[in-house]
């Protein structure tokens, strides 16, 4: 699971596994659980609808990565506002559009992984606040392909940055948390397609 500064192979994995262009609809929905940090400790829960149209190419995928491990934040921010593979919203608002949704297989488990520019509030970026530094929202979804059910994390304010790692000395996609926890995605059930 995610935490602040974990360092963690996500991207890399997904988007060196193989993994076929889907073109037909796909629904997740499920129950989020967000808890709260700051001065606001109050843990929220709602419902989540994470509608995916197609999953993004390796090609597109590898293109993106490029970007990141060029360092050109910019660029890929600039990319990823011409991607639009599905929504994602809570509680039934209009939510962002999902930039890179890929998928592999994990230890038997179908792993879905869905990466978007988040939105801003207009007090956040008057305020030019720190959080301004966590352009991405980051969704994991871990799915039982025999029954379509499972559970997830959200990220909803996160930076992306490639890293090399001290301990190993391999380059890695590392995911910086900018809230304490992670929300999480509880009850998941996959309609649409086969899971």
């Amino acid at each position: 699971m995610f935490c602040n500064a974990y360092r963690v192979l996500i991207l890399l994995l997904v988007i060196a596994s193989a993994t076929a262009v889907v073109t037909a609809q796909e629904t997740i929905t499920g129950t989020i659980v967000s808890y709260g940090s700051g001065f606001n400790t109050r843990m929220r829960t709602g419902s989540f609808t994470l509608r995916i149209n197609r999953y993004t190419s390796n090609d597109r995928a590898q293109r993106l990565l490029g970007y990141l491990q060029e360092g050109a934040e910019d660029r890929l921010l600039n990319e990823l506002d011409n991607e639009d593979v599905g929504i994602f919203n809570i509680n039934g608002n209009i939510g962002p559009r999902v930039n890179v949704a890929r998928e592999s297989m994990v230890n038997g488990q179908r792993r879905i992984i869905a990466v978007f520019r988040r939105w801003m509030n207009f007090a956040e970026l008057r305020g030019g606040y720190r959080s301004e530094d966590y352009p991405y929202s980051v969704i994991e979804i871990y799915v039982d392909p025999r029954t379509g059910k499972g559970e997830g994390t959200f990220v909803p304010a996160a930076k992306i940055r490639w890293r090399q790692d001290k301990k190993t000395g391999q380059s890695q996609v590392e995911i910086e948390d900018f809230s304490t926890f992670p929300d999480r995605l509880m009850g998941v059930t996959v309609r649409g397609r086969a899971a």
